[in-house]
């Protein structure tokens, strides 16, 4: 998404770059974690870098509330159906298609009923395991016109009403209740029913707030601290929760923990600081052009892990210290190789990444 300049907003583009590599990571680490024996090396290892790269998934859905949420950029409904839900849509079936097929051919062979098939999973809704993002999209592009009327509205006494919300009932609460189960609180929390008040929302709204109003230097500071703690908090409470049930524990993974909140909060932040002061990118700009295409990087980066592991190799192919960045390396580079010809194609490259 450009910026309102002729260049594109570097932070912005700096943070989808890093985004799309931490998904990489994350799927590399996650994939094995199971396989591991809970409390070995390989498990401690894998631990740290799916636990240090969880922030992604909050900051692509940051990036988006930035902007679509923006007040001053004009957003009717027939452009928000056409233009973003319908794109979403037109990914997801051709992308959840394209899974289902190239799991069927790698498993059993290549067969004339398999494309139909595979469309008949996508309709189910049974598609490949990266693909819930797209969902968690529309859902969110849904309720767009109501949260673009709030922010339009809201003070910023409101919005800091609503991130306290948001974060005792959406985020705390919770994941407090998946670690020490409570009937009261849990009955309390049910009757209260505030189902609107979901992390995800929390993010969109979040990333508009913090482009629209800029921290002092202090309330960043101390967020870097607290991303700090929430990234510690990951790591170590993973490991406690796993080696007390004896099996991987991902309750510090979700996406509402605290702990990857902070993270993903403090990260947001340390890109838009750190690039605050530097021109808008060239559109031509290596950057810029790896940030155009990073949803096709998301949408084609398992099949390249799909390939590896038919090829049994694995982040415990060798020391996962080096597998696991050697390995997201390789997918990376080849991601955005394939999504950058897509991105050519006419019509069909707009949809497609």
């Amino acid at each position: 998404m450009a910026s309102p300049n002729k260049g594109r907003l570097a932070y912005a583009d700096l943070l989808r770059c890093a985004a799309m590599a931490a998904v990489i990571v994350l799927h590399l680490a996650g994939s094995q974690l199971e396989n591991v024996a809970v409390g070995s090396f390989a498990f401690h290892v894998l631990n740290v870098y799916d636990s240090l790269s969880h922030w992604c998934v909050p900051v692509f859905v940051m990036l988006s509330g930035m902007f679509l949420l923006d007040p001053d950029h004009p957003l009717p409904l027939s452009k928000l159906l056409r233009g973003h839900i319908f794109r979403i849509f037109v990914a997801l079936v051709a992308w959840g298609a394209a899974y289902a097929l190239a799991a069927q051919i790698l498993t059993h062979g290549l067969h004339m009923a398999d494309l139909w098939n595979a469309l008949y999973q996508v309709a189910l809704g049974q598609t490949h395991f990266h693909l819930w993002f797209l969902y968690m999209i529309i859902g969110l592009y849904l309720v767009t016109p109501i949260l673009r009327a709030f922010v339009r509205g809201a003070s910023r006494a409101e919005f800091h009403w609503f991130f306290a919300l948001v974060f005792i009932f959406a985020w705390l609460l919770p994941n407090v209740l998946r670690i020490r189960p409570s009937q009261t609180v849990s009955l309390w929390i049910n009757n209260l029913n505030l189902h609107l008040v979901m992390g995800y929302v929390g993010y969109y709204v979040l990333g508009y707030y913090l482009r629209t109003y800029p921290l002092s230097r202090k309330a960043r500071n101390t967020f870097y601290g607290l991303g700090i703690l929430g990234a510690a908090g990951t790591i170590a409470g993973t490991a406690w929760l796993s080696q007390q049930r004896g099996m991987l524990a991902q309750t510090f993974y979700n996406y509402d923990n605290p702990t990857i909140a902070l993270m993903s909060i403090a990260v947001f932040l340390f890109f838009q600081s750190w690039a605050a002061d530097r021109t808008p990118l060239p559109r031509r700009h290596p950057i810029s052009v790896a940030a155009k295409v990073s949803f096709g990087v998301y949408l084609s980066h398992a099949f390249f892990l799909m390939l590896l592991n038919h090829l049994g190799i694995t982040v415990l192919s060798f020391s996962p210290v080096l597998a696991v960045p050697v390995l997201a390396a390789v997918v990376l580079a080849c991601s955005l190789a394939v999504a950058w010809v897509l991105s050519k194609l006419p019509v069909a490259g707009r949809y497609l990444t």
